[in-house]
């Protein structure tokens, strides 16, 4: 029992040292991860549509 204890102190403890982002940061990482989703998904489609031609002009 003192074991999970004292884990459990550690995680409030590792919890207050925490650094959150403040809603700026939020922001700005919220909209780089989005904007990055949407240049790779195209981009992968992109190169689905390509491959789907090629492969339609050898058969």
């Amino acid at each position: 029992m003192k074991k999970l204890i004292g884990f459990f102190k550690g995680v409030k403890k590792e919890g207050k040292m925490v650094r959150w982002p403040n809603a700026k940061d939020l922001l700005k990482y919220s909209l780089m991860v989005l904007i990055l989703m949407l240049f790779f998904g195209g981009f992968f489609y992109l190169l689905d549509v390509l491959f789907t031609l090629l492969k339609g002009l050898i058969n």
